[in-house]
């Protein structure tokens, strides 16, 4: 009997481009990978030009908001096992708001 092993790594990681695609960021996967590839995404305040970069739950990702204008930034909540109706997507990330961003005084 062979029983599959699973790296560690791959428990609590995912692609950028499939993670952004379960979120609904994008109609298709092909079109995050796009978004990632022209540089849109940061990962941790890192910029990032590879679709199959990995993220995991805690990250912060900054990227274009649907609206078009300004910034998102968001944190990672979970991982997708796939991509579902938008009400569960939602429940991947939470948006960081404004104000935990601004330098305290």
């Amino acid at each position: 009997m062979s029983r599959e092993r699973i790296a560690p790594d791959e428990a609590v990681t995912q692609r950028l481009d499939s993670w952004l695609w379960c979120a609904r960021f994008a109609r298709s996967r092909p079109d995050c990978a796009r978004m990632a590839q022209a540089g849109l995404v940061r990962i941790n305040r890192q910029r990032t030009e590879k679709a199959h970069a990995l993220v995991r739950p805690g990250d912060i990702l900054t990227l274009p908001p649907p609206t078009g204008d300004g910034v998102m930034v968001l944190r990672i909540v979970s991982l997708a096992q796939r991509r579902g109706p938008a009400t569960v997507a939602r429940l991947l990330y939470e948006i960081v708001p404004e104000r935990a961003l601004s330098p305290v005084d």
